[in-house]
């Protein structure tokens, strides 16, 4: 009877055992059919603050010497030397031809010899105008004759007056036969060799001297960026720094100038064929490294935007419509993008006007994985100035000085 009692029991709990089974298993159905919980997709921001921004203008420009002076003769004759070394630098004064002294030291010596005679002139109308004098206040001698005694001896004063000039002419024409330097400078190559006929005021110089320091850039800049820089500094967008900025030069290997210029003046006119006008800045010149003709591109600042955000490039895109946009992550973690106001690049950024507020966090990388509305986790980076690299925030700090001392 208790087997047979044990049978039947355990046929009265098979069907409850088959649904505890069937239940099991469709709730691990349930389970599987589950999606997996996808991980938050890692962004790098960089957090934003208004600074005052420099606003730098690049413009294209050429080296020109400070100084150019054209040697020419003042004096006819043939030249007898060459007394410089070509490509050298001269000092003022330093003589660079002879031309053939000889007929006009022949020249000088006339004149003196003709001075002389004057001089002799003079002493004997003296003396003759002396006793026609004597003779007058004796009643011994004619007013007429003491007049004429005394126009002769005026005359002989004027002749020697006249042969002074004609000496000192002669001594000039003859200095003049030694051809000098005007300015300091480099010279170039001789026009003309020795032996050769030159004339006074030739059209044809003799070489050309250039002062190389300091040495000038003249700068075009267009009358476009000219009145945009007015109606930026009338609206309070810029703040001018005035006249006496510094000036930095990049060479046209890519490199940067070692010494800094200043402005001297723009001109007060706009050239009616190509709408621009002319900025002319001076350089220190000492290794004569600029040398006329170079082009260079001029680094010129023209004012201070004050408040202004710098955007990374790399943070910043453009949609359909080629507007300037960027992703920002939010104070709730969710992807936001806007469209920016752009002003200009500066280096490896944007000058942005609008579309930014202080503390927010501008997706500069993973921003192409993410979409609006999507939650990221963020990370804090830095873009470096030079290069656009990011760099950890977190480094950053390490490798700050009172860091260091306390590791």
């Amino acid at each position: 009877m208790s087997a047979e009692r044990a049978l039947s029991s355990s046929r009265a709990a098979l069907p409850v055992l088959l649904l505890c089974t069937a239940v099991l298993t469709g709730c691990n159905e349930d389970r599987s059919a589950q999606p997996p919980v996808q991980p938050q997709a890692q962004v790098s921001v960089v957090v934003l603050h208004p600074q005052p921004v420099a606003i730098t203008a690049e413009l294209p420009g050429r080296v020109s010497a400070n100084l150019v002076a054209e040697v020419r003769p003042q004096v006819n004759g043939i030249i007898k030397s060459r007394l410089y070394e070509e490509g050298g630098d001269v000092k003022a004064g330093d003589v660079l031809y002879e031309i053939d002294p000889a007929p006009y030291q022949a020249a000088l010596d006339s004149a003196i010899a003709a001075q002389r005679k004057a001089e002799a002139a003079v002493t004997n109308a003296q003396v003759r105008a002396s006793r026609y004098q004597e003779l007058f206040q004796r009643n011994a001698g004619s007013r007429q004759d003491m007049d004429d005694a005394n126009a002769t001896l005026a005359q002989a004063q004027a002749d020697v007056a006249a042969a002074k000039a004609n000496v000192e002419t002669a001594r000039i024409n003859l200095a003049y036969t030694k051809v000098t330097a005007p300015i300091d400078g480099r010279i170039d190559k001789s026009a003309l060799t020795p032996g050769a006929l030159v004339t006074a005021n030739q059209a044809t110089a003799l070489t050309t001297i250039r002062k190389l320091d300091p040495i000038n850039v003249d700068v075009t800049q267009s009358s476009t960026n000219l009145l945009r820089f007015r109606d930026d500094i009338a609206s309070g967008r810029l703040r001018f720094t005035g006249l006496g900025v510094a000036v930095k030069l990049k060479l046209d290997t890519g490199q940067q100038y070692n010494q800094s210029g200043k402005l001297e003046f723009a001109e007060a006119n706009i050239d009616e064929t190509t709408g621009t006008f002319r900025v002319r800045a001076e350089f220190p010149n000492p290794d004569k490294l600029l040398l006329p003709g170079m082009f260079v591109r001029a680094l010129i600042q023209e004012g201070i935007a004050e408040n202004s955000f710098l955007l990374p490039q790399r943070g910043v895109g453009r949609n359909t419509k080629g507007e300037a946009t960027a992703k920002f992550v939010g104070p709730d973690g969710k992807v936001e993008e806007r469209v920016l106001t752009t002003r200009r690049n500066i280096g490896n950024n944007w000058l942005v006007d609008g579309g930014v507020k202080d503390g927010e966090r501008l997706i500069v990388e993973g921003g192409q994985l993410v979409r609006p509305g999507q939650v990221v986790t963020p990370t804090e980076v830095s873009v470096d100035e030079a290069t656009g690299e990011l760099k950890s925030a977190n480094r950053r700090a390490e490798l700050e000085p009172g860091n260091r001392a306390k590791n």
